[in-house]
């Protein structure tokens, strides 16, 4: 059984796409909030401690141009995950101003439960597409995503 329509509101009419990507990044934010609350993270947490399990040892400047987030909400968030012993950010040895970020035992041990987390996310959301619709899907939210970053530059 499908679910009624939302009613777009009149002052979105003229962005019928853009109102239905809103909803849909609130739909899928707030699923993968949930599954991250369960493991003590914050939403964008979960995307800085998967570019330290790729690579760790990075600057907060590398992270911070990796997940594509203002420089205040990485230092932040950075700074929260040290606080629930996640990480550690040390002064690097070539400048005592750049931070380096190193993923602990504890932040370590996240990696599969994230993983799991984007396999569930994944899964959920594609349930009721078909192959071609998922890879079409991808195709064009990727153009969409290109046309705005050139858009905006």
């Amino acid at each position: 059984m499908t679910e009624p329509a939302r009613r777009v509101p009149g002052t979105a009419r003229e962005g019928r796409l853009s109102y239905a990507v809103f909803l849909l990044a609130r739909a899928h934010r707030g699923y993968a909030a949930d599954m991250l609350r369960d493991m003590k993270l914050h939403p964008g947490q979960e995307l800085l401690l998967m570019q330290l399990f790729d690579r760790d040892g990075q600057t907060q400047s590398e992270l911070l141009e990796a997940v594509g987030l203002d420089h205040s909400t990485v230092s932040k968030s950075l700074r929260r995950m040290q606080e629930a012993g996640l990480l550690t950010r040390e002064p690097a040895e070539h400048d005592r101003r750049v931070m380096v970020v190193h993923l602990t035992d504890k932040g370590r041990a996240l990696e599969e439960p994230i993983a799991n987390m984007w396999r569930t996310l994944e899964r959920v959301s594609v349930r009721n597409l078909t192959e071609d619709q998922v890879e079409a899907f991808t195709a064009v939210a990727h153009a969409i995503e290109q046309t705005l970053k050139s858009d905006s530059s």
